[in-house]
């Protein structure tokens, strides 16, 4: 019995342990969102301060297309809704579900993707490059930052459906998941701000 007793106390250590560090990297996932709130908020600025330095060129009445970008934005504002649907699944332990909504998450965000390169190929072959004028340095840099978090995002979601197929919903696998929703979920937050700011306010 004592033997048993001694197994057990040690396999809730380890279950906690494992919980601790798990809190931990979330906790050290958070603070790193903070740090890219910050490179956002500064390119944000620097798009404030260049938007009507067009040097002639075209301003964003010129090209931007609302609905085409309506179309960008629903397409990650659904991903977020079926990545969420992944997490519940995991919740649930379902492994099955939760690798189903991440593909359908990653091909949404492939579009959204797919999409902005499209936008930004027009743009050049139109003649309005980066190197056009202050305003669409700023313009490029922006969107291309975020749609290049995106990337990144895309590409951390298929490592982790395979991880997820192959290791199950282990500990490990359920922060990373975690952190994973963070990420994708703040990078929303901030194309809802690309949306309002760069170009519902720039056909205004």
């Amino acid at each position: 019995m004592a033997t048993q007793t001694l197994s057990e106390q040690h396999e809730a250590h380890a279950t906690h342990g494992h919980h601790d560090t798990g809190a931990n990297k979330v906790f050290g996932f958070w603070i790193y969102l903070m740090s890219d709130c910050i490179i956002f908020a500064t390119l944000f600025a620097t798009y404030a301060v260049m938007t009507h330095g067009t040097a002639g060129g075209p301003t964003g009445k010129d090209f931007f297309e609302l609905p085409y970008v309506l179309g960008e934005t629903a397409l990650l504002l659904f991903s977020s809704i079926t990545y969420g649907f992944s997490m519940i699944a995991m919740n649930r332990n379902n492994q099955k579900a939760v690798i189903g909504f991440l593909l359908v998450t990653f091909v949404l965000g492939a579009g959204f993707i797919g999409m902005e390169i499209n936008e930004f190929h027009h743009l050049i072959a139109e003649g309005w490059g980066p190197q056009r004028s202050g305003f669409l340095s700023a313009f490029f840099t922006l969107v291309g930052t975020h749609g290049l978090h995106v990337t990144v995002g895309l590409i951390w979601m298929l490592v982790l459906i395979y991880q997820v197929a192959t290791r199950g919903l282990s500990a490990t696998n359920r922060t990373r998941l975690m952190c994973l929703s963070l990420f994708w979920h703040f990078l929303d937050v901030v194309w809802i701000c690309v949306f309002t700011i760069v170009y519902l306010m720039g056909v205004m």
